[in-house]
């Protein structure tokens, strides 16, 4: 009777493991669907993911690139002299698809195309504030290939208002904060 009874608890204990580790993983699966941001990756730059689209700012400390990382697909900035990655609140709203960055001369401006429900828009993120801002809301023309200049000022970009794709600027104006290094002289 006592090898019976330790058979059936023996047989009743991986059951016990299989239902914990069940719920364990329905937890951890409920908590990442009901996450606003994905934890920062490793700091390793190359990894088993797939990593894509690299811009490098214009004083090579800055790395943004498209990442796979976290599984879905996102825009992450990855600082080269401290070897580590920036965290980039503010970055995306909802179930936008960010791709193409590209930076300012020091960082401090990221462009880069963002794609919610089928509409591609310019997108300017400012690392000083941690926000993003659409830039091309009221374009009404399909865009690609978003461009930002070293000082942060103007953006090039293509177009296909005219039914080819064009070249176009996008003028950000003479009041916008230039993105310089420290101590340079700032004309008027």
């Amino acid at each position: 009777m006592r090898a019976i009874a330790t058979t059936a608890r023996s047989a009743d204990r991986p059951n016990r493991l299989i239902i914990k580790v069940l719920g364990l993983a329905v937890a951890g699966l409920m908590a990442a669907c009901n996450a606003r941001e994905m934890p920062l990756p490793s700091a390793t730059l190359n990894s088993r993911y797939n990593d894509e689209q690299p811009a490098l700012s214009g004083n090579g400390r800055w790395l943004a690139f498209v990442s796979n990382r976290n599984g879905r697909s996102q825009i992450l900035v990855y600082d080269l002299r401290e070897k580590r990655f920036v965290e980039l609140g503010g970055l995306l709203s909802g179930d936008a698809i960010a791709t193409n960055p590209s930076l300012s001369l020091t960082g401090r401006y990221m462009t880069y195309i963002t794609n919610n429900q089928g509409r591609a828009d310019i997108a300017l993120y400012d690392r000083a504030i941690g926000r993003s801002e659409i830039l091309s809301r009221n374009y009404r023309s399909w865009i690609a290939n978003a461009k930002i200049s070293p000082d942060g000022r103007y953006i090039v970009f293509e177009s296909a208002r005219r039914g080819q794709w064009d070249v176009e600027v996008l003028d950000r104006g003479p009041d916008v904060e230039l993105d310089l290094p420290e101590g340079s002289p700032v004309t008027p």
